[in-house]
């Protein structure tokens, strides 16, 4: 366990700092004015290319928007569950240790969510309602493969049934590969919004299961 944690913490840092230096790549790399109303773009050649040869599905947006709200209500089943056990246990750190580092990991992951928004590193590669929004990284990506990962790690110790348990996992599994690739391919992102979010999330899910495997240690 203490080798392949060490090995988790190692590969979820350099995730992180594959996203920083992603980030600050996408600032000073190719940056082009290609964006609606000639918003700027990093990595723009690779970004044009890609987004010409997919163009845009604004009704497979409307879908993964709509399915985007889906991690909002694992967070909220958690957080009830947290909430249930400390009203019963009458006591905050009674709480199961992995419901506790699960708040904190959704901290984490809101305030990346707000944080992007605030500070804008790309725009849309298409209006949205007439406006031009912020799209980098990819916040249903962010979501989608912050909270669903996580929810598995949850099912996993809390479902005893091994059959039941595989199929959670492979039905939340097939979810967040439809969610990735149904927002690539409805054009309402640059594929480095999506990359970028996928880093993140890839960083971020490593370090929530270190830090778990260190309180069951």
């Amino acid at each position: 366990m203490k080798k392949e944690n060490q090995r988790n913490f190692c590969m979820a840092t350099c995730m992180l700092l594959a996203f920083l230096l992603w980030t600050v790549a996408i600032r000073f790399v190719d940056v082009q004015a290609i964006g609606p109303q000639e918003s700027s773009v990093g990595f723009a050649t690779i970004n044009q290319f890609v987004h010409n040869l997919i163009g845009v599905h604004m009704s497979l947006y409307t879908i993964t928007d709509w399915l985007g709200l889906m991690p909002f209500v694992f967070v909220m089943g958690f957080a009830l569950l947290g909430l249930v056990q400390w009203i019963k246990r009458k006591h905050l750190f009674k709480v199961d240790h992995n419901i506790l580092i699960l708040g904190g990991f959704y901290i984490v992951v809101m305030t990346a969510y707000v944080l992007f928004e605030v500070f804008v590193v790309n725009y849309r590669p298409v209006l949205i309602d007439g406006i031009l929004e912020a799209s980098y990284p990819s916040s249903t990506t962010m979501l989608v493969m912050c909270v669903m990962p996580t929810a598995i790690m949850q099912f996993n110790v809390r479902i005893k049934n091994n059959i039941l348990k595989r199929c959670v996992a492979f039905a939340t599994t097939a979810f967040i590969v439809f969610m990735v690739i149904g927002r690539l391919i409805s054009g309402v992102h640059w594929i480095t919004d999506i990359t970028g979010g996928a880093l993140l999330s890839a960083g971020l899910v490593l370090m929530y299961r270190t830090i778990i495997n260190m309180k069951v240690r």
